[in-house]
């Protein structure tokens, strides 16, 4: 049976109806797959949000995660949502990870986001960065290295390596710099590798911590295979500077698919026909592969 992938348009004021339309239309999607868009949205001015626009996409999610909940979507694919608008509507999540996970009770998740010859998971996500290294635990590092892993082995990689930035520059110098590197994120790595020999899971191999300013290079470069960051920007940037048009965020750790492009609603280019709606097509493609997987 084909599998059944729901599309949320995120706020419809953006770009998220025009770039679903556009990758629904095209020849670059899954044919093996029913898409269906999901949600009611209103009338708008293209490139001007409103309080209905975010209700409109906040209603769209709902609906999306029940369905998937009750087995009628296989994987859902989410639009961009304008953040601020949706905080101005009742939304209580940082962001939609954080929905989806909330929805399904699912404690042990992370974000991840994919693209080119990129693919990287997040210790810390949307927290602010004066948070960072008070937020940085040993057992989260360990927690979401193994769910990048389970990741990495889904899409047929079958012994991952696997590189653990560190969180300072140079990785710390020798604790000159910084000693996150060496009172958690060593302890961390060791603890994966330890973990992962005792496991009856296909061998996997975590490296590091490594230097910030010089582990995206060698992930491009073939060494490495995903990179565990340690917050936010310092996986985003490189991301999206080498795939912006083709970079995907997914939720590791729900029990169906999603998957989202990586770019927010772009207010300013809704409506004038220059979207492009590449990491949109990735994000189907992304979320029916990994349907196939799980099946």
């Amino acid at each position: 049976m084909q599998p059944h992938i729901g599309i949320t348009l995120g706020d419809c004021a953006g770009i998220g109806p025009e770039i679903a339309e556009l990758a629904l239309k095209s020849d670059r999607i899954a044919r093996s797959a029913e898409y269906n868009i999901i949600g009611k949205y209103p009338d708008c001015s293209l490139g001007q949000p409103t309080i209905e626009t975010a209700h409109a996409a906040a209603a769209a999610l709902e609906e999306a995660v029940t369905l998937a909940r009750r087995g009628e979507l296989d994987a859902i694919v989410t639009g961009p949502v304008h953040k601020a608008r949706m905080y101005e509507a009742g939304f209580k999540f940082p962001g939609q990870t954080e929905f989806f996970a909330e929805r399904c009770s699912v404690k042990n998740f992370a974000m991840c986001l994919t693209g080119g010859k990129i693919t990287v998971a997040l210790v810390n996500a949307h927290i602010p960065l004066r948070k960072v290294p008070r937020a940085l635990k040993q057992s989260e590092i360990v927690r979401v290295g193994l769910l990048l892993a389970d990741f990495l082995r889904c899409r047929s990689y079958g012994s991952p390596r696997i590189a653990v930035a560190g969180l300072n520059p140079h990785a710390g110098e020798s604790g000159k710099l910084g000693r996150e590197e060496i009172e958690m994120i060593a302890p961390a790595v060791a603890e994966l590798n330890q973990s992962l020999l005792t496991s009856n899971q296909s061998p996997c191999a975590f490296t590091g911590p490594i230097s910030p300013d010089t582990v995206f290079h060698r992930a491009i470069e073939g060494e490495f295979d995903g990179v565990l960051c340690m917050y936010h920007d310092q996986g985003l940037i490189p991301l999206k500077l080498h795939a912006f048009h083709s970079g995907v965020n997914v939720t590791l750790g729900l029990p169906f698919p999603r998957t989202s492009p990586d770019h927010g609603t772009a207010f300013e280019i809704a409506g004038k026909g220059t979207a492009r709606p590449d990491s949109m097509i990735a994000a189907i493609n992304l979320a029916v592969e990994l349907t196939a997987r799980s099946s």
